[in-house]
């Protein structure tokens, strides 16, 4: 039984997805963008995302060797790595998680295998460029009652049309008496 296991062992014995979880997160962290099956973007987004993260949190000199070394001890690729901290770790600091998007794209011909392209979202310039969307201050979006003393003073302050009397209505003729 597999109660409460959430790792998606895609087939393979540990040492075998490690080694294929390290070359994807590599590839991706190089290319910006990688097409593989759906459940292979998905365990990679999990283990991708906490790396990304590491370029982030720096705090001191020592802190920043001290994630260097981290991060090399998953993905043992120094091109990866320093791609990870000069690139992509600048672009993503304002980002409060969330750095890859998964895209399905149909299924694989061959073995009718779900197909799915996972991307940094900072690095796709289709969607706009995110640095000008992360400059701009973020909106609120909890509202704390303003609305309704809005509407209650625009009701108070709206003059109130007084109904004519009973003797100013014009008497309407009835033509089918005629």
């Amino acid at each position: 039984m597999r109660h409460g296991d959430k790792i998606n062992n895609l087939g393979r014995k540990k040492a075998h997805r490690v080694a294929l979880l390290q070359n994807l997160a590599s590839q991706l962290i190089t290319h910006k963008r990688i097409v593989t099956t759906l459940a292979k973007a998905k365990a990679l987004r999990t283990y991708v995302e906490p790396l990304i993260t590491k370029t982030k949190k720096i705090e001191s000199a020592s802190q920043i060797s001290h994630n260097h070394r981290l991060v090399f001890a998953e993905l043992q690729d120094k091109a990866a790595v320093k791609e990870l901290f000069t690139v992509v770790g600048p672009k993503v600091a304002t980002r409060p998680g969330g750095y890859t998007r998964i895209l399905k794209l149909g299924i694989r011909p061959g073995d009718n295998a779900e197909k799915a392209m996972i991307e940094l979202v900072d690095f796709n310039e289709i969607y706009g460029n995110a640095v000008e969307k992360a400059a701009e201050p973020a909106k609120k979006t909890r509202r704390a009652g303003g609305a309704k003393k809005k509407a209650e003073a625009a009701v108070e302050e709206a003059p109130v049309a007084e109904a004519p009397a009973a003797d100013e209505i014009p008497a309407v003729e009835d033509k089918a008496a005629e």
